[in-house]
């Protein structure tokens, strides 16, 4: 995948659908597209979307309120994993998060997601604790991690 023609913007009304079905693919605890667009519509909920060629290829779900944000949801179809597209979006959630004032974001991963954990720590993201048995299918506790934004280092 070449990442110059990857497209992200907020998502389409048209996208949630696509979004449901990677979330079937990729998650073991999927939303279900009623979720998926009940998020969409919430006022300060942003829905970001990956594409290539009019193809989804990623997605993020980001809950913002005051100066804080948390990222619900974040995927990447596994054939352009490790390619840049997990970067390309976060670049979209740091624009997001500056246009909404946000100084902090948080989000919590399966503590078995060695390679999500990873990539998180490569964006700038810091282990803050753990919730005992917070997964599902399977029981998995989970890491909070956080980052602190530009906002936050400006005020």
């Amino acid at each position: 995948m070449q990442k110059k023609e990857w497209i992200t913007d907020l998502a389409a009304e048209g996208d949630l659908s696509e979004i449901a079905y990677l979330e079937a693919e990729i998650f073991s605890d999927p939303w279900s597209e009623k979720a998926v667009r009940d998020s969409w519509m919430h006022k300060q909920t942003a829905v970001i979307s990956l594409k290539e060629a009019k193809r989804l290829i990623g997605y993020a779900i980001l809950y913002y309120v005051l100066d804080e944000a948390e990222i619900a949801r974040i995927a990447v179809r596994s054939e352009a994993r490790r390619s840049g597209a997990g970067t390309e979006l976060f670049k979209k959630i740091r624009k997001v998060c500056e246009e909404h004032d946000v100084a902090r974001i948080l989000l919590d991963v399966r503590e078995g997601n060695e390679s999500a954990i990873a990539f998180y720590r490569r964006q700038g993201f810091r282990e803050d604790g753990r919730r005992k048995n917070f997964y599902d299918c399977p029981k998995e506790d989970a890491v909070l991690m956080s980052m602190e934004t530009n906002r936050h280092i400006m005020h």
